[in-house]
């Protein structure tokens, strides 16, 4: 009772009480603020098991990591830090750019203006060893044709479904329709992996979950990770947080908190 706390829920933390299972709450490191809390787990257990335990990233290999200024894409970059002379392209839109190249992006490409297969091919005619795919779609394909031979290709997410403002159902549908299939016999001369994740579905591994946890928080507490926080939002302007995300400005996490940061409530009096 009183302990500080991180927790893993499904669902339902847009809420000033939440009840969870004690297994999936683990103590907050020391010095670690409660917005940094909030942006570590997900985020990190999701990008540390894509790159360690299916993508086995080792010294001198290269990666590609989708919407690289994310939650997920920026926990990536870190870690591929952790691993030496790994090189990493990332896509993200160009306002993020240089933010990236400070994080240790080798290669930013514009996803919008640029055919980002293309731009990694110029640079590595080879490909790349680990393709992290949160997109779904064409892209999976995309992503398969850019491994090198022993490549791995993660993908844990479909984000092509959701476009624009509305969910366009045409859009999803194609999406769909266009969804990267191969069967076993084709991966056999391919010499090529293909790994699903869904941290979701992990709930009754908490052992697993556990052990990452705990290379995480020593990870931090060595400085070699650290939550990238975009910004701060009270429950009342939740719209105003969707927005950030939804028109892509924002680098690292989108926080939501019950109440505005003091600060701004003095601001706010003043």
């Amino acid at each position: 009772v009183g302990d500080k706390v991180m927790v893993l829920a499904r669902s339902g933390l847009w809420q000033e009480v939440v009840n969870v299972p004690a297994s999936h709450t683990f103590p907050m490191p020391e010095g670690m603020s409660f917005e940094e809390a909030a942006a570590l787990l997900v985020n990190y257990i999701t990008a540390y098991m894509i790159l360690f335990d299916f993508g086995n990233l080792r010294p001198n290999q290269s990666v590609l990591i989708h919407m690289a200024a994310g939650g997920v894409g920026t926990a990536a970059i870190q870690l591929c830090k952790t691993v030496e002379n790994v090189t990493i392209f990332g896509t993200a839109s160009a306002s993020k750019h240089e933010s990236l190249k400070e994080s240790g992006v080798a290669h930013p490409i514009d996803y919008r203006t640029m055919d980002y297969a293309e731009e990694v091919r110029k640079i590595s005619p080879k490909g790349v060893d680990i393709v992290l795919d949160p997109l779904g779609g064409s892209d999976t394909s995309k992503a398969f044709n850019l491994l090198k031979p022993m490549g791995k290709l993660i993908t844990y997410g479909v984000a092509n479904l959701l476009t624009g403002q509305k969910k366009n159902l045409m859009a999803m549908a194609k999406t769909w329709w266009n969804q990267f299939s191969i069967t076993a016999l084709q991966l056999l001369h391919q010499n090529k992996a293909v790994c699903g994740y869904h941290l979701g579905y992990m709930d009754e591994e908490v052992e697993l979950l556990r052990s990452v946890v705990a290379k995480l928080v020593n990870l931090y507490g060595q400085g070699k990770i650290k939550p990238k926080i975009d910004s701060v939002w009270p429950f009342d302007q939740v719209a105003e947080a969707m927005k950030q995300m939804q028109e892509k400005k924002n680098v690292g996490k989108v926080i939501l908190v019950p109440e505005a940061p003091k600060e701004e409530s003095k601001k706010a009096e003043n």
